[in-house]
C-alpha cells in the first residue's frame, strides 16, 4: 500500500478570547425574542373563552370531594387561562387608576424614554458608549426606587393577592364538567 503524505506545515491564527473581566453591554439588547405587551394581549385574546360562559352563575357549585376539587381547579386554570390573565390586567388597571402617584411616575418614565428614543444621541459613561436601548434601560432601572417610594410594591402585591384570590375562587367553584366533557374537551380547546 502506498503511503500518502500530506503537508501540514503553516501557522494557525487562534482568535483572541475576550477576558472575563470586561463587562459587555451589548448582551442586554438581545430582547427581540420577548413579545411586546400589545402582542401578548393579542395572543391572549385569541384564546379567550366567552365571558357569558366564564360568568355563568348556573355552573358555580361546590365540589363533592377533594380529588374532584383539585381536578376541577387544574382544568379551570387550563381552560380559562386567557380569561384569568384579563382578570389580572383589569385588577392592575384598577390599582393604577386608584394610585395617582404611580401613574405620574410611570407617565414621566414613559415620556423620558420617548424623548431618549427620539433624540438617538449616544452617551459615553466610564469610557463605554451607551446606545439608545441602554439609555432607556438605565432610565427604567433608575425609576425602580422611585416607584417603590410611591407605593408600586404595595400595589403590585395587592394586585397579585387580589388576582390569586378571585381566580382561585372562580377555579374552585366553577363546575367545568357542566360545559366540558372528556369527548368535547379537545374539540372545544381548539380556537379557529
Amino acid at each position: 500500500m502506498d503511503e500518502t503524505k500530506i503537508d501540514m506545515s503553516g501557522d494557525m491564527n487562534v482568535p483572541k478570547t475576550p477576558t472575563k473581566s470586561q463587562f459587555d453591554f451589548s448582551s442586554f439588547t438581545q430582547f427581540q425574542k420577548i413579545p411586546t405587551p400589545l402582542e401578548l394581549i393579542q395572543l391572549t385574546r385569541q384564546y379567550i373563552r366567552p365571558w357569558s360562559e366564564f360568568l355563568k352563575t348556573d355552573n358555580f357549585k361546590s365540589a363533592a370531594s377533594m380529588p374532584r376539587l383539585t381536578s376541577r381547579f387544574v382544568r379551570n386554570l387550563d381552560y380559562f387561562k386567557s380569561n384569568y390573565i384579563f382578570v389580572f390586567i383589569v385588577l392592575m388597571i384598577y390599582c393604577l387608576i386608584t394610585s395617582p402617584l404611580i401613574l405620574i411616575v410611570l407617565a414621566g418614565v414613559a415620556f423620558a424614554s420617548h424623548k431618549v428614543k427620539k433624540a438617538q444621541a449616544p452617551v459615553s459613561v466610564f469610557g463605554h458608549q451607551l446606545s439608545t436601548a441602554h439609555q432607556i434601560m438605565a432610565l427604567n432601572i433608575a425609576s425602580v426606587p422611585i416607584l417603590f417610594l410611591v407605593g408600586a410594591g404595595a400595589a403590585l402585591f395587592w394586585t397579585l393577592g387580589a388576582s390569586c384570590f378571585v381566580i382561585a375562587l372562580h377555579a374552585i367553584f366553577y363546575n367545568i364538567d357542566g360545559i366540558v366533557t372528556e369527548e368535547t374537551e379537545g374539540f372545544l380547546s381548539e380556537v379557529v
